[in-house]
């Protein structure tokens, strides 16, 4: 392979690399709820889920939850939605008040970090991420798209999920 090919094939890897997890496989987890149910997410395979990182003190959090609610009223069991919180700080009393406020059914679920860490690609130097976050796996189990706090704050960001589950790559 010359010098110029080899450069070329570094400058694309380093570009597909820097795009984080979509159109990669999701990372595989299991969690509890605070009633100590697992949610593992290859019971999901097979339909659409959408993979929130909430924090319970946070507005845009709540606000975010509600979206999601409003997703889960339309489409059912169409799509699966679970929110996860990292514990600590979060707690089932922190968690029960934010279920109280907002009033969601949607699971909340408890990661100790190791879930957001594959997810976020989170190292040392770079330990934290945005609340909320939103990853959506298609029924392959494939990340099709992430969506940063300023993302899901964007006026467009629920017509953009809403155009996941009609489009025809949906199927996919």
């Amino acid at each position: 392979m010359s010098v110029a090919r080899l450069t070329v094939f570094f400058a694309v890897a380093l570009v597909v690399s820097a795009q984080g997890l979509v159109n990669r496989r999701a990372p595989s987890f299991s969690l509890p709820d605070s009633a100590l149910k697992q949610y593992d997410i290859l019971d999901y395979r097979g339909r659409w889920l959408l993979l929130g990182f909430i924090g319970t003190g946070s507005a845009d959090s709540k606000e975010f939850s509600k979206k999601l609610e409003s997703v889960k009223a339309k489409y059912g069991s169409k799509v699966g939605i679970l929110s996860v919180l990292i514990s600590p700080p979060e707690t089932q009393a922190t968690a029960a008040k934010y279920v109280s406020e907002t009033k969601i059914t949607t699971p909340i679920l408890f990661d100790s970090g190791q879930v957001a860490i594959a997810y976020f690609k989170a190292t040392p130097q770079k330990p934290t991420f945005d609340q909320p976050h939103l990853f959506a796996i298609n029924p392959n189990g494939l990340i099709v798209k992430e969506w940063s706090q300023a993302a899901i704050q964007a006026p467009g960001f629920m017509a953009e999920l809403n155009q996941l589950f009609v489009s025809p790559s949906a199927k996919k």
